[in-house]
């Protein structure tokens, strides 16, 4: 539907607000994708936009015609149907899912946004929580009061009133998904509905992830593919020649159709493509997805993951980036509320030069003592500023007074005020009201200039009670410093302080104020007012404004907060860089805050070389000289000359920050972050992963390969970006090293295997064209090779690919060393890749020339000579499912009664189902469709066909065995050695346990003479024992099976 502008006016008591407005299509919104009528086919149209099912849509196209049709078309259809209908099954349940959310989000009253009028607060205040909105928890006070945008920090509008023109701005809208708190009733106009209100309009499409492996699979379905090609030409052309020197002159093969041979090679060339079409798996995408739901299921119920204070579990937001959490090399954290709890204490202070909070009881005491006598009018000043100077809303909870800042060091600042007796009461659009010691006091707000990532500080204006106009301040003191007075005091020292209390990993914000005559506020607040109604660049012309009044101030001091790293920290962080992962801490920190903060939580060790990035940037600028020596006008160092330049400078900060173990990266906003992690994955192609707790972290969670949220103080932003998400960064260890360590150790296991079987079930039909003419024969029952994937060998393979593991998880964690192997991509590469088709190939070659030779003149117990097409297609299939189901036995590390039930299981089905569609019952009811009429029963009573599997199975796994053998003998893998000093370990502890009862009755009796006397003569109990401490220390408990 256009949209077509037009303007809005409202009027009340000479109210008149002036904005944008649309014709909207309605307030309901639609994240879901199908109904009852388009499920279906925008269901297999999407299905068929995977190249693989596209495939075998034509094959099943080209079953159809008569002419080079070698299969029977259901042979195709039934896997076919398998694999659409559970994709189907899977997007259906996904999209009730998100039809039941659409529909409880569509029910709720009046889910827009809105421009509120009034409330009935005093001074139609309105509170709000937009912790759903942008990640922080924040309270923000809306009176009387575009385009739609996806801005959620900004909104522009202007209220005419009495023929003045007032700002409108975020601070005037009540968006969709905030929350209203201590409101009972409020009036607002829509402004923004349905799908066009912000929150809507940042629910942009997110960029689909996919893994290395993926990718990995895809060009080897694509090398499949060109190898079936040449393969079916190959055949083509032997049977264009096969049939010029021998078919076309061998009478009784005379088919009545006078083709030529070109003609004939042309329709085998598609005949084939038909019957070796099994080399590209037709079932292998759903597998995949199927073993990918199964293990983020795992991740959902790992109660080790589960953080029970806020009876939060981990959650795997996505299903198709399991097995990339065992490739991880770069990991990018944030560090306020992912490596720390953002959880604030004040606990230390610089005034006038003087530090306070050297203990607990030199800041309280002191401060309070001080504070009390009044001698110290700077300290007053001080716990003043800190009690006015924010954005804090206060709720009245019966007796006691709750604050709801916008941020956790916000929050510790005003309660920190408030202990020291300036106790924030209350504020309106226009007053703040404190309790000063003893007696209360309102001061007028005239203005408020507000915090933003630009300005790094905030100002209050306020106009006291004795008619006096101040300025109070506060912010990062590399802004502070820049605009204090040239005659301010403590500079030095309080600097000083600033640095003692970052190398104490303590958070810093300096505190400063200014006296302002009638006449220069006056001045200030006309230009004031013009900058907020502008409609053009209102942040930047109010940014300029707020410059002229935050000038020439005056220093109080500095206050110092503490923010505790969150439990095991420092242990994860271990244990994640002996596993080879490089780990990048992005903060917007000051630099000695950052480095502390590293050695801290061990990122940073006293063994280890800090290198500035400072020192690289000289080093960089004297190679710039160097190559503008002759230029009669050198560059500006501090900018990039030209793209070259640019480019040249980012790939010298990747490679100087690449070499070292780990990285910390201060002052960083929001974007650079993003930034970092992109350069590293292009300059690197390194598998990377980003973790954050606020919204602040979404661009870096999207840009990373992996995104993960931590569930903190500060909303919900970053998880609903994330792909995985938990309460505490210490369960990163086990996400990484446990479950992103098996999930690609099962996935290569599952795709080598696959591909093996494929290949080995496949070129049969290769080896057999060589006797048949090249004449598109199949050398299997048709219903065999229909049901190969689907029944006979795909659970075996699905089971290990769930629940395979070489160690189990608390060794996996106790060598971190066992991660390298996914880092490197060992376990599936190009290389595994040919080893499963030479593989395969062996495994053909016998499963076709054992039974050929088996069935060359030979004769059965009754006289017969079972040496027919039917039974030799019954012995090679059975010599087949029996090796290829042994075969991922061998290939099982992790043995439940699910693996033994599915592999036995699965040769049972086999037999079952063989014997069924051989029968003359079913054979009877569709004669043209079950041909193979008492083959099976005929070919397997005869105990040399039996004979003939068995040494076809033997000869198949015997080689195999024996490389495994030596691999684990001479060449082991890291598992395998860990393995094997287990099972050493086991058996010490058992032979220490049987030897121990052995001894122990040896040395029943001794030799010599015993303290018989002694105890018959009751001086042992008269006697205090003596205690043998050392005894006792070297007693310890042995170790069990699961603990080792």
């Amino acid at each position: 539907e256009k949209r077509k502008k037009k303007e809005l006016e409202f009027q009340d008591k000479n109210l008149i607000i002036s904005c944008i407005c649309f014709h909207f299509k309605g307030n309901a919104i639609k994240t879901y994708k199908y109904n009852f009528f388009t499920f279906v086919p925008r269901n297999l149209c999407e299905q068929f936009k995977r190249a693989a099912n596209l495939y075998f849509l034509c094959l099943l196209i080209l079953q159809i015609i008569p002419q080079i049709s070698t299969l029977p078309w259901y042979t195709t259809l039934v896997p076919l149907v398998l694999v659409l209908g559970i994709t189907a099954i899977k997007d259906l349940v996904d999209d009730l899912a998100r039809h039941r959310m659409d529909k409880e989000i569509n029910n709720r009253r009046c889910d827009a946004d809105i421009l509120l009028l009034s409330s009935s607060n005093p001074n139609s205040l309105c509170y709000v929580e937009t912790a759903e909105l942008d990640g922080d928890q924040c309270i923000g006070s809306l009176n009387h009061t575009v385009e739609p945008n996806n801005r959620l920090d900004k909104f522009v509008g202007t209220m005419i009133w009495d023929s003045e023109r007032y700002p409108l701005d975020l601070d005037n809208m009540l968006l969709r998904g905030c929350k209203i708190r201590n409101t009972d009733v409020c009036h607002g106009l829509v402004i923004f509905a349905g799908n066009d209100t912000k929150i809507m309009r940042n629910g942009g499409k997110t960029r689909f992830k996919r893994t290395r492996i993926d990718k990995l699979m895809n060009y080897m379905v694509y090398t499949i593919f060109v190898l079936l090609v040449l393969l079916c030409a190959g055949l083509a052309i032997g049977h264009t020649y096969w049939y010029e020197s021998i078919g076309s002159k061998a009478w009784y093969l005379y088919d009545g159709l006078n083709y030529s041979s070109s003609y004939r090679g042309f329709l085998s060339f598609w005949g084939y493509i038909i019957i070796l079409n099994t080399m590209v798996p037709i079932s292998l995408y759903v597998s995949v997805e199927v073993i990918r739901l199964g293990q983020s299921k795992f991740i959902n119920w790992d109660l080790q993951m589960y953080y029970a204070d806020k009876d939060t579990p981990a959650k795997a937001r996505t299903t198709t980036l399991n097995e990339q959490l065992g490739q991880i090399e770069y990991i990018f954290s944030d560090k306020t509320g992912t490596l720390t709890q953002n959880i604030m204490a004040f606990k230390k202070c610089t005034i006038t030069g003087r530090t306070y909070g050297e203990t607990n009881h030199q800041l309280y005491h002191f401060l309070v003592s001080c504070i009390r006598s009044k001698k110290d009018p700077q300290i007053l000043e001080f716990f003043k500023l800190l009690s006015l100077c924010h954005t804090v809303m206060v709720e009245q909870k019966g007796d006691e007074l709750v604050y709801q800042a916008a941020s956790p060091d916000e929050g510790a600042l005003v309660t920190a005020a408030c202990n020291f007796g300036f106790v924030f009461l209350s504020r309106t659009q226009d007053t703040i009201t404190i309790m000063e010691m003893d007696h209360e006091e309102t001061y007028e707000m005239l203005a408020l200039l507000d915090f933003n990532s630009d300005r790094k500080r905030m100002s209050i204006i306020l106009r006291f009670p004795d008619g006096k106009i101040r300025l109070y301040c506060k912010g990062a003191d590399t802004v502070i410093y820049q605009r204090l007075d040239a005659n301010s005091k403590d500079k030095e020292t309080t600097q000083e302080a600033l640095d003692t209390f970052a190398n104490e990993t303590l958070r810093t914000l300096c505190l400063c104020y200014k006296d302002i005559s009638q006449a220069e506020y006056d001045a200030w607040a006309r230009k004031h007012q013009v900058a907020s109604v502008s409609m053009g660049n209102r942040e930047e012309v109010l940014d300029t404004v707020y410059e002229e009044i935050e000038k020439n101030l005056l220093l109080i001091g500095a206050t110092a907060i503490e923010d505790k790293l969150q439990d095991g920290v420092p242990e994860t962080i271990a244990k994640l860089a002996k596993a080879d992962i490089k780990i990048w801490v992005l903060t917007g920190d000051k630099k000695e805050t950052a480095e502390n903060i590293g050695y801290s939580c061990q990122l940073l060790t006293d063994d280890m070389k800090i290198h500035y990035g400072e020192d690289r940037r000289r080093l960089r600028l004297k190679k710039l000289r160097k190559r503008y020596t002759n230029s009669s006008n050198p560059p500006d160092s501090s900018q990039p000359v030209d793209d070259w330049e640019k480019e040249k400078r980012q790939e010298d900060f990747v490679d100087m920050a690449c070499e070292c173990s780990a990285v910390i990266c201060c002052r960083v906003t929001p974007k650079q972050k993003a930034n970092v992690v992109s350069l590293v994955k292009r300059c690197k192609k390194a598998v990377t992963l980003s973790i954050g707790d606020g919204a602040n972290d979404v661009n870096m969670i999207k840009t990373a390969d992996i995104g993960v949220g931590i569930s903190g103080q500060e909303g919900m932003q970053a998880v609903m970006s994330s792909d995985y998400a938990f309460a505490q960064f210490r369960y990163l260890e086990r996400l990484l090293l446990v479950h992103g360590r098996w999930s690609y150790i099962r996935m290569c296991k599952f795709l080598r295997y696959f591909f093996y079987k494929n290949f080995a079930f496949t070129l049969v039909h290769f080896w057999f064209s060589f006797f048949n003419g090249f004449s598109s024969q199949t050398a299997y029952e048709d219903w065999f090779i229909a049901l190969y994937n689907v029944c006979y060998s795909s659970l075996p393979v699905l089971l290990v690919g769930l629940l395979d593991q070489d160690v189990n998880d608390k060794i996996s964690l106790r060598c971190p060393k066992l991660y390298l192997p996914g880092q490197q991509g060992s376990l599936f590469n190009y290389r595994n890749f040919f080893i499963s088709l030479f593989h395969g190939i062996f495994t053909s070659l016998m499963t076709f020339f054992i039974p050929y030779g088996a069935f060359l003149q030979t004769m059965g117990q009754d006289g017969e000579a079972p040496s027919d097409y039917q039974s030799f297609a019954v012995v090679a299939a059975s010599s087949l499912i029996i090796t290829v189901n042994l075969q991922i036995s061998l290939n099982t590390s992790y043995w439940t009664f699910v693996n033994f039930f599915a592999v036995l299981g699965s040769i049972a089905i086999y037999f079952g189902i063989m014997f069924d569609i051989h029968s003359a019952g079913i054979h009877v009811i569709f004669p043209t469709t079950f041909t193979f009429t008492g083959a099976a029963s005929n070919a397997l009573r005869q105990p040399y066909l039996w004979l003939t599997i068995i040494l076809t199975v033997g000869i198949c796994l015997l080689p195999v065995i024996c490389i495994q053998f030596l691999c684990q003998t001479i060449w082991p893998s890291a598992g395998d050695k860990v393995r094997s000093l287990k099972n050493l370990m086991m058996r010490n502890i058992l032979a220490f346990q049987r030897g121990g009862r052995s001894r122990r009755s040896a040395y029943a009796f001794s030799h010599s003479r015993g303290y018989a006397d002694l105890i018959a003569s009751g001086r042992s109990i008269r006697q205090r024992p003596r205690v043998r401490p050392e005894l006792r220390e070297s007693i310890r408990e042995v170790p069990q099976d699961e603990n080792i």
